[in-house]
């Protein structure tokens, strides 16, 4: 197929973009016939629509500006070039900007690699397994909700991008904010680090507000984390992490928002926690909630959860299974973690777990530190169930979309 290059800037010097209000139509490029790859470079400053006769390629890092929507039809295939560290290519949306990116479950909207020769009309990917995370950045969204940061201004700047860029930064005053609508995304294949000790999840968000739609999202192959909150206060609901190769759900800075109905599977024996969530860094405090949980440890001798540097938060209706015997268990890192959970500040309930043999519910508890926590908080709460007998967890019927669920893999 023939591929043309619309780099913002080109555009924009051939005229085809003029300026607009927020009430006017989204601006669309050039009619173009379909089936063309269409590549998208560098900063968009103008609205415009992603529509699903056509793939659209990410040629290195392409921002939505501040004050600008883009718009992705359903069925749209999004994919990635190839490129490592800086060179990584990511859609990244700014603080005031949106992506309304709604499809169906019929129409999932999928982000994927260079690499994968899945085509228009398609939803599976073609040439790509599991093992082949990595191929490219991911997706990041920034906002300007609260996060607990120790910079006074309470405002940080998102990890992975290199510093000094015009955007990057995320984080504010407005618990509402609204950067757009995300319904039916495929995440396949992501995850690059793009600095030293920095990288980029499936799915980051940073300081995204209450008035964003987050729901119905698949993370396929990440080579970081599936998905990673810091701080913010938007509501997820219907997730799935697969194969992900550090941590599945990351929570930092004080997110307060809740996570309903998702699906942590994990399958590599280098993959972080299943949890892992950090306390704040500022003195912002905020307990976000995890309800409708299943965990697929997969016998991975890593954390079920892993609760750092005085963390807060509620788990409730979590079902956890296919747990290792001598490596997995909820834990408190720290004695900060100690302290916020012995004040109910980390809270379990109706937590059911498939035990391995020999194994009892005090001994999926761990802690670090001299102070000992009260185990009862967590034990009380915890039972022992049979395969089958399970009675909270998530949905799994609302993920039958997913390339995953078609891969046989839920």
């Amino acid at each position: 197929m023939k591929k043309i290059l619309f780099s913002v800037f080109t555009i924009a010097a051939l005229g085809f973009v003029t300026s607009c209000s927020d009430d006017d139509d989204p601006i669309v490029g050039p009619d173009v016939p379909q089936g063309e790859d269409i590549v998208k470079t560098g900063i968009i400053e103008e609205n415009e629509t992603w529509t699903a006769n056509n793939i659209y390629i990410l040629d290195g890092r392409v921002v939505v500006d501040e004050g600008v929507t883009l718009t992705i039809e359903p069925g749209t295939i999004i994919k990635a070039e190839d490129g490592q560290a800086s060179n990584a290519s990511a859609l990244i949306v700014d603080r005031g900007a949106k992506l309304m990116a709604n499809g169906t479950a019929e129409k999932p909207i999928i982000f994927t690699s260079v690499n994968d020769e899945i085509q228009v009309g398609e939803t599976e990917s073609v040439g790509l397994e599991v093992a082949d995370a990595g191929q490219w950045g991911g997706v990041i969204v920034l906002g300007n909700a609260p996060i607990s940061v120790a910079a006074a201004g309470g405002v940080g700047y998102i990890e992975g991008l290199p510093a000094g860029l015009s955007y990057g930064e995320y984080g504010g005053t407005n618990e509402t904010d609204n950067s757009g609508s995300f319904k039916y995304l495929s995440i396949r294949f992501s995850g690059v680090v793009l600095e030293q000790d920095a990288e980029i999840q499936g799915l980051t968000l940073g300081g995204v507000g209450s008035g964003t739609t987050v729901e119905d999202i698949e993370i396929f192959s990440n080579k970081d984390d599936g998905i990673e909150f810091f701080g913010g206060t938007v509501n997820v609901k219907n997730v799935l992490i697969y194969g992900q190769e550090d941590d599945g759900l990351d929570v930092d800075q004080a997110y307060k928002g809740t996570i309903d109905n998702a699906i942590v599977i994990q399958i590599e024996s280098n993959v972080g926690s299943a949890l892992e969530i950090d306390g704040p860094e500022g003195n912002l405090a905020g307990a976000f909630t995890m309800k409708n949980i299943t965990i697929n440890m997969n016998n991975q001798g890593k954390f079920i959860g892993d609760f750092r540097d005085g963390a807060t938060g509620n788990l409730e209706n979590v079902y956890i299974y296919n747990v290792n015997a001598t490596g997995s268990s909820v834990n408190l890192n720290d004695v900060k973690s100690v302290g916020t959970f012995n004040a109910d500040n980390i809270k379990f309930s109706n937590i059911e777990v498939i035990l391995p043999e020999g194994k009892s519910v005090a001994d999926l508890f761990t802690h670090k530190g001299e102070v000992a926590p009260v185990i009862a908080k967590f034990t009380d709460n915890v039972s022992a169930v049979e395969a089958g007998s399970e009675t909270v967890g998530a949905d799994v019927s609302v993920f039958d979309w997913t390339l995953a669920k078609s891969k046989d893999l839920l």
